[in-house]
Parts: C-alpha cells; structure tokens; sequence
C-alpha cells in the first residue's frame, strides 16, 4: 500500500476510536407516551459540572420542536404531541471527556401508552408494581397517583386501589386474573396548567416458584407494647431472618390499622439488610415525628414479603400511664432529696463538728454518772519561765486570756507555773505533784524562737524543764496526763525541740492562736476566738474539777 493510503487508514481508525470513546449512545433507551400527556426526559450521563445540549437526532437542523423545551437540563413536552415521536440526543460537554446519550420517543394517541417493559410474576405470590415515574415526583408538586389495568381503574373489593406516595402498587396474591398492561398515571399541575403523565408496564402471570426462597422469620416485633408518651417522638424496629444472601426480590414496609405507612403524614419508614454470622436479615425502622391519638392501641404491622409468602410482624403504642410517670418523678425527686439532705448534712457536720462533740460531750455529762478520777485539776499550764517574765503575747495569753475563758466561763480548775507555784516551796516536788494531779498538761510554745520556749529547753534544763520532763514521761508511757499544745503568735520551730514534742506534734498536731485576732473585723476576730476556744475545749476534760485550795 501506498504511503498516503497507509496515512488516510490510519486516519480513519483514529477517528472510529475516537468516536467510540466519546458517543457512549449505545442502543437508544425507547420511551413510549402518549399524546397531550406531560413527559420528562432526562439526561443520564449529565452531572452537576456539565453543560447539556439537547437536540433533534433523526435528521434536519437539530432544532427541537415547537412543545418541547430545555429546564433544568431535561426535555420537557408540554404537552406530547404526534409529530414528537423520534429521537433526541443530549450531549454533555466539559474539558475532560464530552459524551452523547441518545432516546428514542414513541407517541401513541391512547391515554394508556404502549409498555415500556415486562414483569414476570409468579402465581399465588405477592407483587409490587413501581410507577417509574421519578422525574415526576422530583418535582415536588401536588400530585394524585392512580392505577389502570387495560385502561380500566384497578379495584380490591370494589374499591380503588391506593398505592403509595412514591406510586407502588401491591398485589397482595396474583392470579392469571391479573395479567395485563398496567398503566401509573400521575396528575399533576404545571405552570397553571392540569396536566397527566403515564407509564406502562405489561405483567405476565406464570405457575410455580422461579425460585427456592427461604422460610422468613419474624424476629422482632411480636405482640409487643410500646409505651409512647402523645405528642412525643417514637421509634418502632423491625427485624426478620431472610436467609443466607440479600435478595432484591424481599422488601420491608409497615402498615398503621391497614394503612400504609407512607400514606400517612409525619411517619418515615427505612430498611437494610444486616449480616450476623453468615446470616441475612431485614432491619426495618417506623420513624414518628409525633405520636398521635389515632396510633394508640390500633395495630401497627411490619411486613416482611418475599415473592412467595409475606410476614407480619405486630405492635401496639400503649400510652404511658400518668400515675407511673408520676411515681417515677416522685421516686426521683425523693431520691433527690436525700442526696441534696445527706449532702447539707455532711456539709454542717464538717463544720460544726466541733459543736456537736461538745454538745454530745455535755448532755453525756448531764445524764450519766461521773466517776471520781481523784485528780484536782484540769489542765497544768506549762510556760517557759523567761516568756512568764517578759510579760509578752505568750505570758498575757497565759496569765489573762487562759483563765478568763476556761476558769471563769466554763468552771476549769488551771494550775499555771508562775502564778499558781509559791516561793519557798521544793520545786521539783510541787511541780511533780501538780503535774500528777492534772488531767492535761498544757503547753504554751511560741514561734519567738530560741529566745522563749527553746531557750527553757537549753538554759537550765534541771529546773525549767522538768514539768515537761515529767508530764511527757508520764503522758508518752501512761497517757496521763494527756497534752495539749499551743503555739502562740505563728509557727513554732520544733526543730529545736526535744524529740518528745516533736512527737506529739506529728501525732496529734498544734492549735494555735494569734495575737492578731483582735486585728481583723469584729465578725472575723468573734469567729477565729470563737473556733480556737471550741477546740481547746475538745482537747479538755468533759466536767471541771473542783478548784483546790492549795496543794499538799
């Protein structure tokens, strides 16, 4: 072959290549309609990123004809007339890949148009016809759905029958009765104007099951209550064994006292197959925005239909009973109750315990007998004998405010060192007996340093010492007398103390009580006075003994 023969079959190759990858027409999709109906055709291969034309595809200009016009990139016949039968090609162009879909429309002048398609039923079994009419009732008009059978109005017991809002049609148990063309007819109206737009399908009627279906079981719901609250949103689930595999020839819906559910307003109905261990169910859901009167106590059916048997499932909304709402609110608030008590309970505890025990303390004293413990005072104030002389906070705290609190307001018996020892007397004797005889010993540290209590600890430690030296003994090996200490104006060094103290420090802790109390505001000052006093009090006796004379 020549060269330029080569070059022009090359050429025409390319070209065919080219052609087969850019018009995916394929075999035309034909559509049968009838005259003076509405009829939409859309283009499937447009997305929402391409521009679509539409035009004539048998011949002449392309134009389309009068009747027919472009909305939102369907072809509208408004109305169908006899001279629209032929093809039309739409035509997606974009940068990418541009592509051709093309349709073939054939008018009939009956109201029933010829069918666009077969369905095969099988006797004795239940069959659901679609309207196929989606472009329709994507339109979201106002719209009436009725069904014909050879042009004739189908009935069920000399009723119309009412198909759904989407347009199936159910026939519960075919015969060869019913074998024919079925003809969805949707009204609608377009631009002020009434119009019909109709499709067919022929169903042929045969004996015998195509296929071997397995038994469904109903699993969920069975006779089962649902207490709903009116007015409120509820939810009913549906759940069937279907077998081993999804089958497309099962489907779910539910019915409300023999109506469909999706010809009620304000219910959503939705199923899926589910798979659990290599089983196959159907899980269906009835969505209620709001509960109605008319739901209660009717009965509420999921059905479950395979081409060879159907299964229903029941369930009932039983309104909640108001004296059980009502029990569960008081339960609750009760519940409530006790825990917000207990709470503020806790809470005065915690903040009056202190109160409590001394009133506990008090009554018990009232309304029990005392036994006699033989000792003769209540407490032995123990303070270093340098600080007694200073006449500073530790020496007016022990000297003034001690007795003006537990001697006169309260009846305590104190013996304080430098006030209550008498010169001439053996020292180590009497503050030997006086410690015996107290039921505390009390100790006053302050946080001056060395200077003060420390320096009672170091100077002359035969002599400043020793009622510490005796009460600890006694206190840390007997537990009597118990001690009680109290750090004045600040924190205490215990460092610098025997290991004696520093013990009973960490063991039962320090109150403490500060000059500054009478700085703060009258309220502040009678509270902090007010809790130190409550608290030196706790550690005290509970009944004050008598007050001695002297001391033999």
């Amino acid at each position: 072959m020549a060269p330029g023969g080569w070059t022009c079959f090359l050429t025409g190759l390319l070209s065919l290549a080219w052609a087969a990858g850019h018009d995916h027409q394929g075999e035309a999709d034909t559509y049968h309609v009838s005259a003076g109906h509405l009829f939409l055709l859309s283009c499937q291969i447009a997305d929402a990123h391409s521009e679509i034309k539409w035009s004539r595809g048998d011949g002449g200009d392309g134009s389309l004809p009068a009747g027919v016009e472009v909305r939102d990139g369907s072809l509208w016949f408004l109305p169908v007339q006899m001279t629209h039968s032929g093809s039309y090609v739409c035509e997606k162009r974009n940068k990418m890949k541009p592509s051709k879909g093309r349709f073939r429309v054939l008018v009939s002048g009956s109201s029933c148009p010829d069918p666009s398609e077969e369905i095969l039923a099988t006797k004795e079994t239940s069959e659901g016809l679609p309207c196929k009419q989606n472009e329709i009732f994507r339109l979201s008009l106002p719209r009436k759905i009725r069904w014909t059978k050879d042009c004739q109005q189908v009935q069920s017991d000399g009723e119309p029958v009412h198909p759904n809002t989407n347009g199936l049609m159910r026939l519960a148990a075919v015969s060869e009765a019913d074998a024919g063309k079925y003809t969805c007819h949707v009204d609608v109206t377009v631009d002020g104007r009434n119009y019909t737009a109709a499709r067919s399908v022929q169903m042929t009627v045969k004996n015998g099951t195509p296929e071997i279906f397995p038994e469904i079981h109903v699993v969920r719901p069975k006779n089962e209550v649902v207490i709903v609250e009116v007015g409120k949103r509820a939810e009913l689930h549906c759940k069937a064994y279907t077998g081993f595999s999804e089958d497309e020839e099962i489907f779910m819906y539910w019915t409300i006292n023999g109506t469909y559910s999706s010809d009620i307003s304000g219910l959503v109905e939705s199923w899926k197959f589910i798979h659990e261990r290599g089983k196959v169910f159907g899980e269906s859901t009835l969505s209620i925005a709001t509960v109605r009167n008319e739901f209660l106590n009717v009965p509420i059916h999921c059905h479950i239909s395979s081409p060879v048997e159907v299964k229903v499932g029941e369930a009932r909304l039983q309104e909640a009973d108001p004296t059980e709402r009502n029990t569960f609110y008081m339960i609750v608030s009760l519940w409530l109750s006790a825990l917000f008590t207990i709470l503020i309970l806790t809470a005065f505890v915690l903040v009056c315990k202190v109160n409590l025990f001394l009133a506990y303390r008090a009554l018990k004293t009232v309304f029990s007998k005392q036994v006699p413990d033989g000792k003769l005072y209540d407490a032995y104030v123990s303070v270093g004998q340098s600080a007694m002389l200073s006449l500073d906070g530790v020496a007016c705290f022990a000297l003034r405010l001690l007795p003006e609190e537990l001697e006169q307001k309260h009846g305590y018996s104190l013996y304080i060192r430098g006030r209550d020892d008498r010169p001439g007397e053996a020292i180590h004797d009497v503050i030997s007996a006086a410690v015996r005889q107290c039921r505390r010993l009390l100790i006053v540290l302050s946080s001056a340093g060395k200077s003060k209590e420390t320096a009672q600890f170091w100077e002359n430690p035969n002599q400043l010492t020793y009622e510490q030296k005796v009460g600890l003994h006694d206190a840390l090996m007997r537990n009597d007398p118990k001690v009680i200490l109290v750090e004045v104006d600040g924190p205490v060094d215990y460092s610098q103390l025997p290991e004696s103290l520093r013990y009973i420090k960490r063991t039962q802790g320090a109150l403490e009580w500060k000059s500054s109390f009478v700085e703060t505001n009258k309220l502040t000052q009678m509270y902090l006075k007010s809790n130190f006093w409550k608290s030196l009090r706790r550690h005290m006796p509970a009944a004050p003994a008598r007050r001695p004379q002297s001391i033999a």
